[in-house]
């Protein structure tokens, strides 16, 4: 285990942190995987805030999200591990006594999941697999969330998307997680672990990973634009997604880990229908820079592309209360902001 102190930065909170939650996460001990990366730090911010006692674990592998600047201004407050969910001796260390667990690493890219197959399954399967397992011997009363997403559905056949929708995924990711969602279910049934899993669409927000575009095309529109360059769009640009303020997710899971029922899965996403083009436009408005360039779909396309996809949230709404509260263009103000005041920390990173 390794502890690091330092102090830095943080962002202006556009989803206020209800009572309810602080009532229930004061001295709670809360651990997350993946806890240097995107969601996992804006996570562990929202925590530490409520009054948790937190934990973070993230094995810092180069390519994914985990960056410690993202963590630095609660450095004092949380234990920070750095370590391997697939660690299995590590996990049960870590697990001991927490009450939740927001499992969140994964290797995050459904590109490097089709160029590394075996690892995608490593982390993204036998990696969780090993966290259940460990929680099973030391952790059983603990509620463990599971971030999942969008690519379990494959190809959309009816919107909005409900959560009994067909799941065929197009891409060894979205097999994958869907993989890791099976084994949540199994050991909410099994052996009464409270699991409960998010499916979530196309992230964005502060702290991100900027370094390529393999994870989050916002993200990434948001650095080429800042650097002047071209986003591409494929097609006419219409097809429709959903994108989500970091913000939202973070309060989806903080519901979920006090409401939602074990064995369960929850769609997350906007009420805003928003074309390709259109975020592509709200990215060039934001940054006031870059340009925008049309070319025609690659032969493949299909084979990856799932049309339309536009989450329905009822599920998570009527258990929790959850409802999105950040629309596009005001969640890529905040995020353009915070990459203008830190952008040296994520670019070259």
């Amino acid at each position: 285990m390794k502890s690091f102190m330092k102090n830095t930065p943080a962002y202006k909170r556009l989803v206020p942190l209800s009572e309810e939650s602080r009532d229930f996460f004061v001295g709670k001990k809360v651990l997350i995987t993946g806890g240097s990366g995107f969601l996992g730090s804006s996570l562990a911010q929202s925590l530490v805030e409520l009054g948790a006692s937190v934990t973070l674990l993230d094995a810092q592998l180069p390519l994914y999200g985990g960056n410690r600047f993202n963590i630095e201004n609660v450095l004092e407050i949380v234990e920070f591990v750095e370590g391997d969910i697939r660690d299995y001796e590590l996990m049960r260390t870590v697990l001991s006594g927490q009450d939740v667990v927001f499992n969140l690493a994964a290797q995050v890219s459904y590109l490097d999941a089709s160029d590394q197959p075996f690892e995608d399954l490593d982390i993204n399967g036998r990696g969780h697999l090993t966290v259940l397992e460990a929680a099973k011997e030391v952790a059983p009363e603990a509620t463990i969330v599971f971030s999942s997403s969008r690519m379990v559905y494959g190809k959309v056949i009816e919107l909005p998307v409900r959560e009994d929708h067909p799941t065929e995924p197009l891409s060894l990711y979205g097999i994958h997680k869907l993989l890791g969602e099976k084994y949540y279910a199994y050991y909410a049934r099994a052996f009464g672990l409270k699991t409960v899993s998010i499916r979530i669409p196309n992230p964005y927000g502060p702290r991100q990973q900027m370094k390529h575009g393999k994870y989050s095309i916002v993200g990434w529109f948001v650095r080429q634009a800042m650097d002047d360059g071209a986003l591409t769009i494929y097609g006419d640009g219409k097809q429709a997604r959903d994108y989500l303020y970091v913000d939202d997710i973070v309060d989806a899971f903080l519901q979920v880990s006090q409401k939602g029922a074990g064995g369960q899965v929850y769609n997350v996403g906007t009420h805003e229908r928003v074309t390709f083009t259109e975020m592509v436009d709200a990215v060039l408005a934001a940054t006031g820079s870059g340009h925008k360039e049309f070319v025609p779909w690659p032969e493949d396309y299909e084979r990856n592309e799932t049309g339309d996809y536009i989450a329905d949230t009822t599920k998570l709404e009527q258990v929790t209360g959850w409802k999105p509260q950040v629309m596009l263009r005001e969640g890529l103000e905040e995020t353009v902001a915070y990459y203008k005041k830190y952008k040296d920390h994520y670019w070259s990173t």
